[in-house]
């Protein structure tokens, strides 16, 4: 998709006509794993008789009259901020199913216990009661849970755990919610996140049109190559040690229950943490095809430490009339 050069930001759905006219500033914030996308509007309510509801969705198109639109999903309003002299209205809104009434109970504390199970099969079950069409990578669907507990937690913070738990993202994507491996390039919505190539002009400075803005941050925390996790083996009465990649290992305290349970969260650090290590952080012309979980590419006009593929963790889009429309990335090196 080729860059314009004309920014345009259109909203659909309810009360698309008053965002559309009175638009003053936005920020659209895509977050990877069980964060909620967060949309943040100005608007110039001057000469309004009162405050508008907006009520029901939002939906949000973002590109270049040049090159066109590309959609962002829908959001239901969460906080309206009023502000006198001058007349404005502040809105954040985020994806369903972070709405303030929170009908199906998402966010209701709950205990339960859930095995022998699958993690697709359980993640199935959880989104699946709130009205969500669950999408779960072929990779993780069949990863055997003996047993896990849900101790006096929401869905919302369940989910996030078990996630975390198998190096996973998790995501809400309009009606859909998808369990997937992070750095992956595939939606499970059946749609490609394109590979998003990134270039530096020869002549990179501030107050251009298409100026980019690098830092790059690596932690000073040990560097692992491989992961150890510990397995109680009822047969034999003993503790055992599932390792995988190479020595310096990292060891995860907690102990699991069989070995495949095991192997499977000591293969899920092992990716983590190889790619902990580096943080990219960007600041370049608005692009709507960044997003996070999204590939990101930096081609031989970057400095040679930089080049390579990126994993994006979160984008954030803002237009606004003096710095005009812009993109901000974070992302992580990927360890393949």
């Amino acid at each position: 998709m080729a860059q314009g050069f004309t920014p345009i930001v259109e909203f659909y759905g309810a009360n698309a006509a008053l965002l559309n006219q009175r638009l003053m500033h936005w920020s659209h914030t895509d977050a990877a794993g069980i964060e909620s996308d967060r949309l943040e509007l100005t608007l110039n309510i001057e000469g309004l008789e009162g405050l508008p509801s907006l009520s029901g969705k939002i939906g949000l198109r973002v590109g270049y009259v040049e090159s066109g639109l590309v959609e962002k999903g829908e959001f239901v309003v969460t906080q309206r901020t009023p502000v006198l002299f001058p007349m404005r209205l502040m809105i954040v809104a985020t994806a369903a199913p972070f709405s303030v009434a929170d009908a199906s109970g998402y966010r209701q504390r709950r205990s339960a216990s859930y095995g022998p199970t699958t993690l697709g099969a359980l993640f199935r079950l959880l989104v699946s009661r709130h009205g969500f069409s669950p999408r779960v990578a072929p990779t993780l669907d069949a990863i055997a849970i003996t047993h896990i507990d849900q101790s006096n937690e929401s869905d919302m913070a369940f989910i996030t755990r078990l996630a975390k738990r198998y190096n996973a993202v998790t995501k809400p994507i309009n009606e859909l919610y998808v369990l997937a491996e992070a750095g992956q390039v595939k939606s499970l919505s059946n749609q490609l996140l394109p590979e998003v190539t990134l270039s530096v002009t020869e002549d990179n400075r501030p107050g251009e049109h298409a100026f980019i803005s690098a830092k790059l941050d690596e932690t000073s925390r040990a560097k692992y190559e491989g992961s150890r996790a510990t397995w109680w083996d009822a047969a034999g009465g003993k503790q055992r040690v599932v390792q995988v990649g190479n020595a310096p290992f990292k060891t995860l305290r907690q102990r699991f229950q069989d070995e495949a349970e095991a192997r499977a969260v000591a293969e899920g650090e092992l990716r983590r943490v190889g790619r902990e290590g580096l943080k990219l952080m960007i600041d370049c012309p608005g692009n709507p095809l960044l997003a996070a979980e999204g590939l990101l590419l930096l081609d031989e006009t970057w400095p040679s430490y930089m080049r390579g593929r990126w994993s994006m963790k979160q984008v954030v889009h803002v237009g606004d009339p003096v710095t005009g429309y812009r993109s901000s990335i974070t992302a992580g090196g990927l360890s393949v």
